[in-house]
């Protein structure tokens, strides 16, 4: 009797190895990222909404709220706390002029380059893109700034995001809300980034 128990428990044991065993015909592929696309609505002006939901995997009502002028100021969204976005922008003007906006770029530079910031593409001018492990419960982690010409005039624009969905490529990603940002920069403002 025991010797059948015996087999019997060594025939389940097979069985379940077999059962375990990997297929190596199946392969297993990651799931398509959904890129970051720019469509209406925005937020203060320069986000694609959907944009900024794909890439922060944000579901609440995003109302935003804003201060300042056409050249300098900032924009929020009223969501949660830290804000899900936050906007600033700033830019050469008869106040404010190319030495003060180089001396601010100087700075992101210098704060950036400290968290080890990717570099944005040249083609968005002067920026970096980082996360900020150390910051106040009210702030963001991920930040992108761009330092670029528009109409002939120094601008900086600073994109901050509280958080990335799971499985997204935050870097990449902010890169490419810089890109949509810079471009609605430029129709709003009735220039073009990079001139």
């Amino acid at each position: 009797m025991k010797l059948l128990r015996r087999g019997g428990v060594l025939a389940a044991v097979m069985l379940l190895i077999s059962a375990c065993t990997p297929d190596e015909a199946i392969v297993s592929t990651p799931a398509p990222v959904i890129p970051v696309v720019d469509s209406a609505p925005y937020l203060c002006g320069l986000v694609p909404e959907q944009g900024l939901r794909l890439v922060s995997g944000v579901k609440t009502l995003l109302n935003e709220e804003s201060t300042g002028s056409k050249e300098t100021g900032s924009c929020w969204t009223q969501d949660a706390l830290p804000d899900s976005l936050r906007v600033a922008w700033t830019q050469e003007t008869a106040k404010t002029k190319r030495d003060h906006i180089d001396f601010l770029m100087d700075d992101r530079r210098a704060v950036f380059t400290r968290y080890g910031a990717t570099k944005l593409p040249g083609d968005l001018g002067e920026g970096y893109a980082a996360y900020f492990p150390i910051v106040q419960a009210e702030d963001q982690h991920y930040r992108v700034v761009a330092g670029f010409s528009c109409g002939g005039k120094k601008r900086i624009l600073d994109l901050y995001l509280a958080q990335i969905a799971k499985g997204r490529d935050g870097i990449r990603d902010m890169i490419e809300l810089m890109r949509i940002a810079q471009k609605r920069y430029g129709r709003l403002h009735k220039c073009t980034p990079g001139e």
